[in-house]
């Protein structure tokens, strides 16, 4: 008899993405900068895309305990979403920076991302994940979005 398999690895308490997320994160220490990272998700449906950012992230932060984004940017999600490991609470709010995503793990260690929009074009989205992901960067949200946006528009 063969033994039952779970998607869960029993080790660290998650499980593996479906899909590998669109996502560069900083090296963990030291930590410099605005955000943690980037994040270009594939729509604006932040139930769909979150399944894999969590598998993602929970190898760093360990079980999620909290997702906290701006309403605005997203379509309208529940306050609870229930991943294969554990149940998260999403927490979206007017005030929370925009083109950011945070995610909390129980252990209260927190990512910050800056989101790419999906309608991104691709070479751009590329730029701006790079860039944020730079162990040294220290830019804000809104500079890294504006100098890879002007960085697009320079001929070479």
């Amino acid at each position: 008899m063969t033994p039952k398999t779970e998607d869960v690895d029993a080790r660290r308490g998650h499980a593996p993405p479906t899909h590998t997320p669109r996502l560069r994160l900083k090296p963990k220490a030291p930590q410099s900068g605005y955000v943690d990272g980037a994040w270009w998700p594939h729509s604006e449906d932040l139930t769909a895309e979150l399944p894999d950012l969590l598998s993602v992230l929970s190898v760093r932060l360990g079980p999620i305990a909290r997702v906290i984004y701006n309403l605005n940017e997203w379509q309208s999600a529940p306050a609870k979403f229930a991943t294969a490991a554990r149940t998260v609470r999403l927490d979206g709010y007017r005030r929370q920076p925009v083109n950011t995503i945070e995610v909390i793990g129980l252990n209260r260690a927190k990512v910050v991302l800056l989101v790419v929009s999906p309608h991104a074009d691709p070479g751009q989205a590329h730029s701006i994940m790079m860039t944020a992901a730079g162990p040294s960067n220290a830019a804000t949200v809104d500079s890294l979005l504006l100098n890879s946006a002007e960085e697009m528009e320079t001929p070479t």
